[in-house]
């Protein structure tokens, strides 16, 4: 690669200086120098393009992650209150829609009079108790819990 040049370079030369992992900053006034490092040829628009972006998409992660944090503290609480916070976390995920089930209703969002819903709270209460009072294994109280998809 020549030494530095005033002279814009060619596309060429920006691909060599791309794959060779040279950097398009230097300490003399031309182009290019010649140093190489291991940074990628980053130019300035490319820079402030990803920082634009990810500027514009940081309130929303944010978002996302308190809303998944209540979530999450809001079902361990009631896993907490029914005595079950010392379950598995596979038994927890397996129960999980369950407990989002009971949550709702107790703050007031709906009331079920289904007996198909009184009849899962029923199996999962089951289920669980034999877990916890070792009637049953692990994996018998997850094959039991396993909703079927339609």
């Amino acid at each position: 690669m020549p030494p530095c040049q005033s002279a814009p370079l060619c596309m060429t030369s920006l691909i060599k200086l791309f794959l060779h992992r040279v950097t398009n900053s230097c300490h003399c006034t031309g182009l290019h120098c010649g140093i190489t490092s291991n940074k990628p040829l980053i130019t300035m628009t490319n820079a402030a393009k990803k920082l634009s972006q990810v500027q514009r998409n940081e309130p929303l992660l944010i978002s996302i992650f308190n809303k998944a944090e209540k979530e999450y503290k809001e079902l361990e609480e009631m896993f907490n209150l029914i005595g079950w916070g010392e379950l598995p976390d596979k038994l927890k995920f397996a129960i999980e829609s369950d407990v989002r089930g009971y949550i709702d209703e107790l703050n007031g969002r709906y009331s079920t009079t289904c007996a198909g819903v009184q009849r899962r709270r029923e199996s999962v209460d089951f289920w669980v108790s034999s877990y916890l009072d070792g009637i049953c294994s692990l994996e018998t109280a997850l094959d039991a819990l396993k909703v079927t998809k339609l």
